[in-house]
């Protein structure tokens, strides 16, 4: 079982290359076919493989086997959890209480 920092750490890592962030961009559009994914990425099947494998364990996005390909499409839950963890992570909280001292030189 994954600790939540690890489930975070994988929502990271999905935004973390240049092909994923070029796969979620086409994938802004609607349903795509790993077929065609491959084919305007010009990379091969495996290469894809890893890269959805990745995508698809973020909770990002989702995938629907077809046939004898596979159709992947963004998921609305798995990015509206993605925003919420970046806002909570980035978010300043006010603290009162605590008190900096620092000895100056």
């Amino acid at each position: 079982m994954l600790s939540v920092y690890e489930q975070h750490a994988k929502i990271f890592k999905a935004f973390c290359d240049e092909n994923r962030l070029r796969i979620l961009e086409l994938l802004q559009d609607g349903d795509l076919c790993a077929c065609v994914l491959i084919e305007k990425l010009g990379i091969k099947q495996p290469a894809l493989s890893y890269h959805m494998k990745i995508l698809v364990e973020s909770g990002i996005v989702e995938s629907t086997p077809v046939g004898k390909w596979t159709h992947y499409h963004i998921s609305e839950n798995g990015c509206e959890y993605a925003q919420m963890l970046l806002y909570n992570l980035t978010a300043m909280h006010v603290k009162t209480a605590e008190v900096c001292v620092c000895a100056s030189s």
